[in-house]
């Protein structure tokens, strides 16, 4: 592999573009910004290969160790270096319990879009990792605070296991979020929302939320709302596979048990379903935890799997998740950052690696293929 020695120069890149397979020329400058000619001895880094915006990754936990808990600095680090040398540039961190600011710093890893801290109630999610509120009456204060902490973004926990049901239940009333979904968007940050179940879905729905993280309890109503007001779903497929082992270790709820098997059984027939309705649908592993980093390509592979062309796959992972993030794509004037397969990965996404990744004007991964 050949790695950036960190060196200023212009180079240009021949290919197709995946997302039309129409040839171009890729112009970098010693600027590091996409350009509209090649510089001055410019350097040929590749005559062929199929071009695209750097990957991201909509749901990703770069803090979060793999088994549960914070990650210390080295542990963090080196999943953003993971997941960069996947091919991931951009990355919507749905909450972690550290900071991962210093991680701005270096020049030669992933954009990072914070959503700062999961908001929770005691008891209600997974310990260590939210803010757990007292009440649900202070959701709207801890939104205000955890909008201006983020980037843009807030995740709530929508619903999780209550023990006293001994099944999946909603965590707040309908009434107290449509008063935190109104903070944030007063803020001018977005919200979405953990949520396995169906029951919490239609309050979220009816406060104006933005975004839904799994959605495997989408019913036909609830995907007609969401359609209907264009709000995003992330399914984190790869996470959802994790669904039968967790059911087997909840022998104390057979209720929780017996719902998150269903849950799973009908994984393909929702998201599926949801994707022919009409609803935006990006790709988010949920890396961190239960998922280790760098697994973009099997999320990709999974959403073919339910429905998506492969073309569609890799834009809900690549142009079209950048759009929604306010990330551009391949425009001049605007960050280098783009990788290049050197087969068409659409044949096989799920064993598609990038030969070349480059961020910031930068090779930072991958070995270019001078042709």
């Amino acid at each position: 592999m050949t790695v950036a020695d960190g060196d200023s120069r212009s180079f240009v890149v021949r290919g197709r573009l995946l997302s039309d397979e129409e040839p171009v020329e890729v112009y970098v400058g010693a600027d590091g910004l996409f350009g509209t000619e090649p510089g001055r001895d410019a350097e040929v880094l590749s005559t062929d290969g199929w071009i695209l915006p750097g990957l991201v990754d909509a749901h990703c936990h770069v803090g979060i160790r793999f088994g549960g808990g914070a990650e210390d600095v080295d542990g963090t680090l080196a999943q953003a270096i993971t997941e960069r040398d996947a091919g991931v540039l951009l990355l919507r961190d749905a909450g972690s319990p550290v900071d991962t600011r210093g991680l701005d710093r270096r020049a030669d890893l992933p954009r990072i879009i914070r959503a700062g801290r999961h908001i929770a109630l005691p008891k209600r999610y997974i310990r260590g990792l939210p803010v757990d509120l007292d009440h649900e009456s202070q959701l709207p204060e801890e939104v205000a605070r955890q909008a201006r902490a983020g980037d843009g973004w807030v995740k709530l926990v929508g619903d999780w296991i209550d023990r006293e049901a001994g099944d999946l239940a909603p965590l707040w009333s309908d009434e107290i979020l449509v008063e935190a979904i109104a903070v944030a968007h007063r803020e001018g940050a977005r919200v979405t929302a953990h949520v396995f179940g169906e029951d919490a879905l239609p309050g979220l729905l009816a406060a104006g939320i933005d975004c839904i993280e799994h959605g495997t309890g989408l019913t036909d109503e609830t995907i007609a709302t969401m359609a209907a007001q264009g709000t995003a779903l992330v399914p984190t497929l790869v996470n959802i596979e994790n669904f039968p082992s967790i059911a087997d270790s909840a022998t104390r709820f057979p209720r929780y048990a017996a719902h998150m098997r269903d849950l799973y059984a009908r994984l393909d027939r929702t998201i599926g379903a949801a994707h022919d309705a009409g609803i935006p649908i990006y790709a988010g592993t949920d890396a961190g935890g239960q998922v280790r980093h760098g697994r973009i390509a099997d999320e990709i592979a999974a959403l073919v799997r339910v429905g998506l062309d492969p073309t569609e796959a890799y834009a809900a992972a690549s142009w079209k998740a950048r759009a929604w993030l306010g990330h551009p794509s391949l425009e001049p004037g605007t960050p280098a950052d783009f990788i290049v397969y050197g087969e068409d990965p659409r044949r096989d996404p799920a064993a598609a690696r990038p030969d070349l990744v480059v961020l910031r004007g930068r090779v930072v991964a991958g070995t270019p293929a001078r042709m």
